[in-house]
């Protein structure tokens, strides 16, 4: 695959990782359907750290206080907001961390047809409308209870399936939960950054595993790319989400999935 294709390739990473279409949809199908040659795992490695580059720059501030105020909890034994936040990010981490090593071999292989990819996004883009439609929107990402991050959690374990995107996935229980568009967005791309983490790394042991001869140029291309292209992604996502609500995303969804059902 040569620099251009790679170029696209990483800034759609960017767009897609945190709009609620689903990155993996476009990256496993653009290829397929035009043509190109697989773009190589140390490729995705580097997108993906482009777009944790991305959100941790973005909420940099926000992860400075969880961060302090998880660490004095610990010490302390007492909770501010922000800590609470932080503990939250971690549980809801814990269930796509246990379904990702159990279930991988699954996802990497009969996941990845055209079909599944199509009746995913259709479905899900679907009940993304009905949870903006019929959500409260009174509630902030401070609010959530143990509960509430567990079903997040476990939403975003679905995600496993590729064409339900994963922050598509979290904003919709995120909705249905009473959060906010932007609290449910905020939550969602706090909770990538664990994510994003696990998946590199398992992503690297594959790499060193395999002894690949790595283009380090290539990499660096795509890693700023995609930061670039998520971190706008990401501002005037949260910044226009009210404004705009969920309903052109979720056409994009069902005319995604028509078109995939019709071409395979």
């Amino acid at each position: 695959m040569d620099l251009w294709h790679q170029l696209i390739l990483a800034l759609l990473q960017g767009l897609t990782e945190f709009l609620p279409i689903s990155s993996s949809a476009h990256l496993i199908l653009l290829p397929k359907l035009a043509g190109w040659t697989d773009q190589g795992l140390a490729f995705d490695i580097a997108v993906h750290v482009g777009t944790l580059s991305a959100v941790v720059v973005y909420f940099r501030h926000e992860l400075a206080l969880m961060s302090h105020d998880w660490a004095q909890s610990l010490v302390s034994r007492r909770h501010t907001a922000e800590s609470r936040l932080a503990w939250g990010v971690l549980l809801g981490t814990i269930p796509v961390g246990l379904c990702g090593l159990l279930l991988k071999d699954i996802v990497e292989t009969s996941l990845r047809s055209p079909l599944v990819i199509a009746l995913a996004t259709i479905g899900f883009g679907l009940l993304l409308w009905w949870a903006d439609h019929r959500g409260a929107r009174k509630r902030d990402e401070h609010s959530l209870s143990i509960s509430d991050i567990l079903i997040i959690g476990i939403a975003q374990a679905v995600a496993l399936i590729p064409g339900t995107s994963r922050s598509g996935i979290t904003i919709t229980a995120g909705l249905m939960l009473g959060l906010t568009r932007p609290a449910a967005a905020r939550f969602s791309f706090l909770l990538s950054i664990p994510v994003i983490v696990l998946a590199g790394l398992l992503e690297s042991v594959s790499l060193i595993k395999d002894d690949t001869v790595v283009e380090w140029n290539t990499l660096i291309v795509g890693a700023v790319a995609s930061g670039i292209s998520a971190y706008l992604c990401i501002h005037f996502f949260i910044k226009l989400l009210d404004r705009i609500g969920m309903l052109p995303f979720v056409i994009y969804r069902i005319l995604l999935g028509v078109i995939l059902l019709i071409i395979f």
